[in-house]
């Protein structure tokens, strides 16, 4: 084709070659096949395999967190609180994400409380993980100070620690948790699974360095743990405590416990153990104060049982409430065995044997029962069985089975020896005299209605035993420093020989008061033993009935129990 161009000279077009539109359609269908193979593409990763790809990245970002739950509270049985949980703070790392900086990490160390050479020897054992403790249960104060300083691989975890507001005072009973809050010893161990609720479970996205990016949700909400009502008062709590505390120092004694009942309905109001420790510090401590000694461990019990032994003297019907017995010349031979009173207290009468806890006169009636007369009679009243309070570790003592029992084993069970109990168990007993013969198993728990008693004594000999028991401590009796100013009292005390790899020891006791307040209208049994005394008194009149006299009085007056006239 021509064309005429300027000055009149034709010239001729360029004409397109043929393949110019070969190569636009080629162009054209790669475009379309890149866009059908996008398409299939999307629609593979969106449609067909949407499923697994979403697995897989909340399986990579989609965390479930737990959600601590609150551990339920111990209180006393008038709502003190004796054991709580506060929220607390972990600190945790992740040891390859930390800082290499030195400045940055000794900043770290030092906020942490630690050196260092420490810090670093902390994370070298770490190395080849993710996760690793820094610091545990920090106060919420002290983790935003380590939090602030914006260290990279350093995280949060909000936990709860216990705290025991009482102290050393009631330590044994309450037992302690771990550092992860779970019951180790006493009613923590024991009440575990109720006190510790159920922790909740949340949905949320983290990134790749463990930092939460948002929450997605609850699902399953904490159910924090049940609160446990104790049946101990805290107030008499803290006095059985002190007095407890300033007898064993007085006495240099190697320790002590008391165990005090409400009478009507076998709740314990106060427990005390020494020695004892601080749950809220435990550097330091003694594994001595952490047995409840009250409930797990036993002794011979010595005269305190000579009361009940005496229950089925008079059940028998062998001997008189008036009897006489001849206790001359103060001591008597039985199977080769010498048994002995302090001296010669020649004729006495029921309440006699018990005021001056004549051996003799005991082992003298007990001979005139059945083989098996003392021995049902402690049966019934608890001995040798568990006292059923749940505690961990609670010692069922021992009252060997009358198999062939000689005559003199038969003895020196009627004034306390051949058998074991623990404290608790003995004023469990001892709730029988103060019930007209119905004696009331230990609780531990505040009961929510009185108890149905368990029938052990006849009622007219329970309150014979009464009288009997405000005699053993009249004005000239061993234990008269047991009185109580403006109420009538009365109770036993006893002074047993320890044991050791030889037998028995003969210069190592226990001494033991068990006494009923007041005798007028029984609400309260406390039973004291200290444990070898060396400050030179010994005896229980001397050393451990002056506890029981100082502790019975406050409680009574605590309880608001009116003093009986003409009582001084």
């Amino acid at each position: 084709m021509k064309r005429e161009g300027r000055g009149g000279i034709s010239r001729q077009l360029p004409i397109a070659p043929p393949l110019a539109g070969g190569r636009f359609l080629f162009i054209l269908i790669i475009i379309a096949l890149a866009s059908v193979i996008l398409i299939g593409r999307v629609t593979l990763l969106q449609v067909i395999d949407r499923p697994f790809l979403q697995s897989q990245g909340d399986a990579r970002t989609l965390r479930h967190e737990a959600i601590p739950a609150h551990r339920g509270m111990i209180t006393d049985r008038n709502g003190e609180p004796l054991a709580i949980s506060t929220p607390v703070v972990t600190l945790w790392a992740n040891p390859q994400e930390l800082p290499t900086d030195v400045i940055q990490r000794l900043m770290l160390a030092q906020s942490l409380g630690m050196s260092l050479d420490d810090f670093e020897a902390r994370v070298a054992r770490f190395s080849s993980r993710e996760f690793m403790y820094l610091r545990r249960q920090m106060t919420p104060e002290a983790a935003q100070r380590t939090l602030d300083l914006r260290t990279p691989g350093v995280y949060p975890q909000r936990e709860y620690k216990r705290y025991y507001p009482a102290g050393e005072v009631a330590a044994q009973l309450l037992g302690v948790t771990n550092v992860d809050d779970v019951g180790q010893e006493g009613l923590e161990l024991a009440y575990q699974p109720f006190l510790a609720g159920r922790p909740g479970q949340r949905r949320v996205i983290k990134d790749r360095r463990g930092r939460l990016v948002r929450e997605l949700g609850v699902i399953r909400e904490a159910q924090p743990g049940g609160e446990l009502t104790l049946a101990i008062d805290q107030r008499i709590q803290y006095m059985a405590y002190r007095e407890l505390r300033a007898a064993v120092a007085e006495h240099e004694a190697d320790g002590g416990v008391l165990v005090m009942m409400d009478a009507r309905t076998g709740e314990v109001l106060a427990m005390a153990n020494l020695p004892s420790y601080n749950p809220n510090n435990r550097a330091g401590l003694d594994p001595r104060g952490l047995r409840n000694q009250a409930l797990v461990d036993v002794f011979e019990p010595g005269s305190v049982m000579k009361p009940l032994a005496m229950a089925a003297i008079l059940e028998s019907g062998v001997v008189h409430r008036n009897a006489e017995v001849d206790t001359s010349p103060g001591w008597m031979r039985i199977d080769q065995f010498t048994i002995r009173d302090i001296r010669n207290y020649g004729k006495l009468d029921l309440a006699g044997i018990l005021e001056k806890s004549s051996n003799i006169g005991m082992s003298r009636l007990a001979l005139q029962l059945s083989d098996t007369a003392i021995w049902e009679k402690y049966n019934q009243l608890g001995f040798g069985q568990s006292p059923g309070t749940g505690f961990p570790g609670e010692s069922t003592g021992s009252l060997p089975a009358p198999v062939r029992w000689s005559r003199s084993e038969r003895a020196a069970l009627s004034y306390g020896y051949g058998l074991s109990s623990s404290a608790l168990q003995i004023a469990s007993a001892y709730t029988a005299l103060a019930n007209e013969g119905e004696r009331f198993p230990p609780s531990l728990l505040r009961l929510a209605e009185p108890p149905r008693g368990i029938p052990a004594i006849s009622p007219s000999v329970a309150n014979d035993l009464l009288d009997l028991l405000e005699t053993s401590v009249g004005a000239y009796s061993g234990g008269r420093r047991a009185r109580v100013e403006g109420y009538r009292v009365g109770g036993k005390t006893g002074t047993v020989r320890k044991t050791g790899q030889q037998g028995y020891a003969t210069n190592a006791y226990r001494s033991v008061f068990a006494g009923i307040a007041p005798i007028s209208d029984p609400r309260i049994v406390t039973v004291v033993m200290i444990d070898n005394p060396r400050a030179g008194q010994f005896y229980g009149g001397a050393v451990a009935a002056p506890v029981f006299s100082s502790v019975t009085g406050n409680a009574l007056r605590l309880l608001d129990v009116p003093p009986d006239h003409g009582v001084e």
